[in-house]
């Protein structure tokens, strides 16, 4: 490419400044530009219920890059500037503010938002998402506060914000749809060690539960009204029922979508991935197509968590119905062990380590293997992994 090339990337997080560092890695020196709706530098947003949300991560240590690297790296920052149209003829994003900027190649890494609730009472003061820096500044200042949090998902942002809201002293109850928490990550057998935990710390939560509405006095959530009449009182209430893509950019486009999932080739499927492990490794793989590079994604699923003294790390893919058993090694009771998720085959779908740590690369070995695994072997603690 000549240095006249001009690319812009759209998308102001993670994936978005990984994508021009990458560009740049692979000697792309033409004119870059990368557009983003928030007025902040692009950063990571697992602290935002994890370690910022805590208060042992500062403010600065989510920044992907300082703003010293974007003026090195010659990147030009249009920050606090929402895109909302593609040109696709005329080859440019148009802005909020009614610029056009051109492009001659363009990556969309627009990302995802909070889901929200369309119920009565949801736009009340003290109704709260955790998406962006300022949704866990205001969830922090309800901590200091005190008083009580109602929870509604019991996924992994509602059960991270569950943890540090007790970690402050809140009084908690999650509420959740199903039978468990996180039952639809990680089914039944895994899913009740985070409800023990939790309960152990002092939780509540209204399991199998249809939400109403949310009660408000003045203005202000005063709780929620489940389907059967129960009122779980309540200061605040977080919203944390999944994350829905930012789609809109890509259909002006005329993009095909397909909801926002991959074609991944090692899974055999489509798949939708919202974790900040594809944000972190797939723009890699974007800018070396976009230089005319051979690349292909196909990093397996990865995330993790911490939970009290519970971290985590699970990677593979094992959704509801795609396994055959559950099987796990290690000290289940005191939460120190690795579990497997198993086909028919009793090959390796997924594993997840529980404060048992440098095993990750081991899992994904015996899963890209393919091959059935010795299930004795496996769940003894004193024979290796793979």
């Amino acid at each position: 490419m000549t240095a006249s090339t001009r690319i812009v990337v759209v998308g102001g997080g993670l994936a978005g400044a990984k994508a021009v560092e990458a560009l740049r890695d692979e000697g792309f020196d033409g004119s870059l530009t990368l557009i983003g709706d928030e007025s902040h530098l692009p950063y990571e947003r697992p602290p935002l219920s994890k370690g910022y949300l805590a208060g042992n991560d500062d403010r600065a240590s989510m920044d992907v890059h300082d703003q010293d690297w974007y003026a090195e790296h010659k990147v030009a920052l249009l920050l606090g500037t929402a895109a909302t149209a593609v040109d696709t003829s005329a080859k440019e994003v148009e802005l909020v503010d009614g610029r056009r900027i051109g492009y001659d190649q363009l990556l969309l890494a627009t990302g995802s938002r909070a889901r929200t609730l369309p119920l009565p009472g949801a736009g009340a003061h003290g109704v709260l998402t955790l998406r962006h820096v300022e949704d866990s500044d205001t969830i922090s200042d309800a901590f200091s506060a005190g008083g009580r949090m109602a929870v509604i998902g019991g996924g992994w942002i509602g059960m991270e914000t569950a943890a540090n809201a007790r970690d402050k002293g809140v009084e908690v109850t999650v509420i959740e749809a199903a039978d468990l928490p996180l039952s639809m990550v990680l089914g039944p057998e895994l899913a009740q060690v985070f409800l023990d935990l939790h309960r152990e710390h002092g939780v509540e939560f209204q399991l199998g539960a249809g939400v109403e509405e949310i009660t408000v006095t003045d203005g202000k959530a005063t709780g929620v009204r489940l389907a059967d009449g129960t009122h779980v009182p309540a200061d605040t209430v977080l919203v944390g029922i999944g994350a829905q893509p930012n789609l809109g950019l890509a259909e002006s486009a005329g993009l095909e979508i397909g909801s926002g999932e991959e074609d991944h080739p090692f899974l055999g499927g489509r798949i939708r991935v919202e974790h900040w492990a594809n944000a972190l490794n797939q723009p890699a793989v974007a800018a070396r197509a976009m230089l005319g590079q051979d690349a292909t994604y196909d990093e397996l699923p990865y995330f993790f968590t911490d939970q009290y003294d519970l971290g985590m790390e699970y990677v593979g893919h094992a959704p509801p119905g795609s396994y055959a058993r559950v099987v796990t090694r290690g000290d289940l009771d005191g939460r120190e062990f690795i579990a497997f998720w198993l086909d028919a085959d009793d090959r390796v779908l997924a594993g997840m380590n529980v404060n048992v740590w440098d095993v990750v690369d081991d899992i994904k070995a015996l899963i890209l293997s393919k091959q059935p695994v010795d299930v004795n072997r496996l769940t003894n603690s004193a024979q290796p992994i793979s």
